[in-house]
């Protein structure tokens, strides 16, 4: 176990993971802690009103631990919430003083709130994209200072590069944050350049996580392709894509291998947005 993390292509390096408790976060983690990274690991593990589906729990980011330790790296997690500034600061400061340093951020915690009126809205912009500009903000000190560059992802989805979904504000407030998440990677990649911070988005097409994976969302997706316009279907023959698909991306981006690329919307959809 100790020699194929010294060997791995982030060894020594520590990641910075928000919705790390399960679906994409839990990809994430244990793909960059299988690549020899040591995790700081955030995310909610509670419920937020407008969201009709069941989100993460303190079990559930119990288990990220476990996967995330099953590969010989070492893991922080604490209950932390985007929204709230001060405990993601708080929470990324106590992976800090475990592991002294940071060289990776996949701001990554998200929600779909497609069908939820304003409040709707208001819910999906905290998150999606108030709570991505947090999670970069409370790391920029850190990873500034070191002076030893680093790698910044965004994950928007495909939503963020297309005009999809329906006329309700919680799904126009999902595709307005996801392509407002374009606009922060893009800022950040000029501005951070200098430190040679690396910084780009990623955008999924429908992933097999909880978030998707659910009745809710399910009958929300019926009820929006009875519209002629709404076609939700990838050019590859395949409906959803699996959350490591997504990791490998998000390994690649934060690797040396991808040291020149920077301000990059990378889709990961199966050709969902080339068809539109």
């Amino acid at each position: 176990m100790t020699d194929r993390l010294l060997d791995g292509p982030l060894n020594g390096r520590v990641a910075f993971i928000t919705g790390a408790a399960r679906g994409l976060g839990r990809a994430h983690a244990t793909r960059l802690a299988a690549d020899g990274a040591n995790i700081i690991a955030v995310d909610i593990c509670d419920q937020i009103a407008a969201v009709p589906y069941p989100m993460s729990t303190r079990e559930d980011l119990a288990t990220t631990v476990k996967l995330v330790e099953d590969t010989g790296a070492r893991i922080a997690a604490t209950q932390a919430d985007v929204r709230d500034r001060a405990s993601l600061s708080a929470a990324l400061q106590a992976g800090l003083d475990e592991f002294g340093r940071l060289d990776i951020v996949v701001a990554n915690a998200g929600i779909a709130v497609m069908a939820a009126g304003d409040d709707g809205w208001r819910d999906v912009i905290d998150v999606n994209l108030t709570g991505v500009y947090h999670t970069v903000q409370v790391a920029l000190p850190t990873m500034i200072a070191q002076g030893e560059g680093g790698s910044i992802v965004l994950i928007s989805s495909a939503a963020g590069l297309v005009g999809i979904g329906s006329d309700d504000p919680g799904s126009i407030g999902y595709t307005a944050a996801k392509h407002g998440v374009v606009g922060l990677m893009r800022s950040y990649a000029n501005h951070l350049a200098p430190h040679n911070i690396r910084v780009n988005s990623v955008h999924p097409c429908g992933v097999d996580t909880p978030m998707i994976n659910n009745e809710f969302f399910q009958q929300w997706r019926a009820t929006v392709e009875t519209d002629a316009v709404q076609d939700w279907g990838n050019a590859l023959p395949v409906e959803l894509v699996q959350p490591e698909d997504i990791a490998n991306a998000v390994a690649w981006l934060v690797s040396d291998q991808a040291r020149y690329v920077t301000g990059v919307t990378l889709p990961v959809d199966a050709g969902f947005a080339n068809r539109r």
